[in-house]
């Protein structure tokens, strides 16, 4: 229970680092992007719709995720720090998909039901509930072989799969209307959740690796071939989600273009666990590529938020000193 001397010092950096990127949803304006709203025809309207009815309970699914299936199998403090801070993200992440919601002027009621009418948004829900349920409802023995398999097997899903590719691939369509000039507001927004969670994939990827050089005894043919299938048929389902996404397409954007990103981004996350990529397509969004350098990134709400840094820096090095 002693934080100090830390095993883990990627995990309490990442802890401070989260720390600095605290913010707060209703800093930004979005009533600003209503007027983008009313010029933007159905089909643009459906695609923000449909990722809010996603990525709103998803948050909480991921959530739950780390109460349940993460953090009680953890013993390491600076871990616990960082899922603390995760989790208030995660809350905070809801809050603001809540926000949009409350602002634009759309069905709410309807729009929250989707997840559970839609299959192709329910069909990735029950996925990860899936692996979340056999760590919840059944508590692992975490020090067996099967037992350290399952736990990774649950990292890979809510981690790489959920946050890593799906939740990317939505970042890329919200960012895709800024790029048009719609939203700008809103895409500030998704640019600072998109901070939070490069964050996330990278604890969840450093926990993964940590866990397998620790526990050699796991890494078999079978079960790493076992883990590169689930990310591949990752990709099918968000394959099936963004079809039911874009039915007729929008200017500059539809499903196969979104797809092909999908699988450019699952490739990123095989060549990150060690695997080999399996699509080997180009990037067809090469505009992302400064939106996913998140730590480098520009204050997009000009200035409001940089005391948030700034004071965290001061703080450090206040802690230093003393």
């Amino acid at each position: 229970m002693n934080l100090r001397p830390i095993k883990y010092q990627w995990a309490y950096d990442l802890y401070n680092q989260a720390v600095a990127n605290t913010w707060f949803p209703h800093e930004i304006a979005l009533g600003e992007d209503l007027e983008d709203w009313k010029k933007m025809t159905d089909d643009e309207k459906h695609a923000v719709t449909f990722l809010m009815s996603f990525f709103n309970p998803s948050e909480l699914i991921v959530n739950r995720t780390l109460a349940l299936g993460v953090y009680p199998y953890l013993k390491a403090p600076e871990t616990h720090l960082y899922l603390a801070k995760q989790m208030w993200e995660e809350a905070n992440h809801c809050q603001a998909f809540e926000y949009v919601l409350e602002t634009f002027p759309v069905d709410r009621a309807a729009i929250f039901k989707w997840h559970l009418d839609k299959p192709a948004i329910k069909v990735k829900e029950d996925f990860v509930t899936n692996y979340l349920s056999r760590l919840a409802n059944d508590r692992l023995d975490i020090n067996s072989p099967e037992g350290k398999k399952d736990f990774v097997r649950n990292l890979v899903a809510y981690n790489v799969i959920m946050e890593g590719i799906w939740f990317y691939s939505g970042f890329m369509v919200a960012l895709s209307f800024r790029q048009r000039k719609l939203l700008r507001n809103f895409g500030s927004m998704i640019d600072w959740v998109v901070r939070d969670e490069s964050l996330h994939l990278k604890f969840g990827i450093n926990l993964i690796l940590t866990i397998l050089e620790e526990n050699p005894d796991i890494v078999t043919p079978e079960f790493s071939q076992e883990i590169r299938q689930m990310i591949i048929d990752g990709v099918a389902m968000e394959n099936s989600y963004n079809q039911a996404m874009f039915p007729h397409g929008i200017l500059g954007l539809n499903a196969d273009y979104v797809n092909q990103y999908v699988q450019y981004v699952a490739d990123r996350r095989l060549e990150e666990l060690g695997f080999t990529p399996h699509f080997k397509v180009s990037n067809p969004a090469k505009w992302m590529a400064a939106a996913m350098d998140t730590l480098e990134l520009v204050n997009f709400f000009e200035a409001q938020n940089t005391n948030y840094e700034v004071n965290s820096l001061a703080n450090k090095k206040s802690e230093t000193q003393n």
